[in-house]
């Protein structure tokens, strides 16, 4: 310690923590009900349940990738694709969050990285301890989900105009691509059961395996978080090299020795800055004599308040529900199993009864006066 540090004031105690925590719960609750509703509803279209409700326009969170693309469409076009319209307002939400906040909504909202926390902890209780990963081996596995980025930025940023990803968006893969998700799942194969339960296993040993590792989606999250202007920054005068901050990082950032966490891996948790015992010596600031400090109370909130701003305004604008009607989902349900409804190598095909309309439509065009 260094001998010059005197007068040491203590942190009042705060409950950031516990407020991440609810949060974190409350969103996997939300995403439980959204899962329980789209089951509901595809038994009902398939004929294998009498229950009805609403599709939740929710599940379209969990279609990234369609979601990715509505939104770059969006960029080139100024139109606001109908088909899964919810997916790319919660992408804008979450990407408007990582600007603000960095990677935050990987550990305030994420369902995944909530269930990936809770089997880190469980695997400490194992171990006594967290295990980390050899430097040498850390690095080349955390560029595996920049590898998968830079492959998926590839596809739809530059291999795919305007056009093509209409074509796309307009394709019958995607607007049962939810569908899909659910038997993939409903149906799963031996192979992915092996997979699942391998990532498990290796998220009990390694704390957030899969978020650290092979999340494309964080990875999407965590270049964006570059352009944040706020960062967790450290002030060497009044710290006491107690490490606790370093110790508590679920991401093994060694905080305690920078003065301005710059990591790819940090998630806005805001733990570190609970564990500190002095104040003002660590916070989330935009440079580190900033007056401005972010508490972690205020982090909570303004990632909740984007959230809801964001799905709200979609849900004001008639942009949340998707174009295809309950008559079609079900008609595309019973006859799921067509080939027109699977994915090829990157191309999905399209539908002939759009194509038979849009023909229809042009002759009409043609030999009108």
């Amino acid at each position: 310690m260094n001998g010059t540090k005197q007068h040491i004031a203590k942190r009042p105690a705060t409950h950031g923590q516990q407020l991440r925590f609810w949060i974190q719960i409350a969103f996997l609750l939300l995403c439980l009900w959204i899962g329980v509703e789209f089951i509901l509803w595809y038994h009902y279209h398939a004929g294998t349940g009498a229950l009805y409700v609403q599709r939740p326009p929710g599940v379209e969170g969990f279609l990234p990738i369609s979601a990715l693309m509505s939104l770059w469409y969006f960029v080139l076009s100024g139109i606001i694709h109908p088909v899964h319209p919810a997916g790319p307002a919660i992408l804008l939400a979450i990407i408007l969050m990582s600007i603000l906040v960095k990677k935050s909504f990987c550990s305030w909202l994420c369902p995944i990285g909530t269930l990936s926390e809770s089997i880190g902890d469980f695997g400490k209780k194992i171990f006594g301890r967290t295990i980390r990963v050899w430097k040498w081996l850390d690095y080349p596995l955390r560029s595996l989900k920049y590898l998968m980025l830079g492959f998926l930025v590839y596809v739809v940023f530059f291999q795919m105009d305007q056009h093509s990803l209409k074509l796309f968006l307009d394709s019958p893969y995607n607007k049962v691509a939810d569908v899909k998700m659910l038997l993939f799942f409903v149906e799963i194969s031996r192979f992915s059961i092996v997979v699942i339960v391998l990532l498990l296993l290796f998220s009990v040993i390694s704390r957030n395996f899969w978020c650290r590792y092979l999340c494309p989606y964080g990875a999407l999250l965590a270049f964006v978080g570059l352009f944040s202007p706020f960062r967790i920054t450290r002030d060497p005068d009044s710290c006491i090299d107690c490490a606790k901050c370093a110790k508590v990082c679920p991401n093994s950032i060694a905080v305690d020795r920078v003065h301005s966490v710059m990591s790819d891996e940090c998630t806005s948790c805001m733990a570190c800055v609970e564990a500190c015992p002095v104040l003002d010596t660590l916070g989330m600031k935009a440079k580190r004599r900033g007056r401005f400090e972010w508490k972690p109370v205020w982090v909570g909130a303004s990632i909740v308040g984007i959230f809801m701003l964001i799905t709200g305004l979609a849900m004001l604008t008639g942009n949340w529900h998707s174009s295809v009607d309950e008559a079609e989902y079900s008609r595309r349900i019973m006859d799921i199993d067509n080939p027109i409804y699977q994915h090829h190598h990157g191309s999905a095909p399209s539908d002939p009864e759009d194509e038979l309309r849009n023909s229809g439509s042009t002759r009409e065009t043609a030999t009108a006066p």
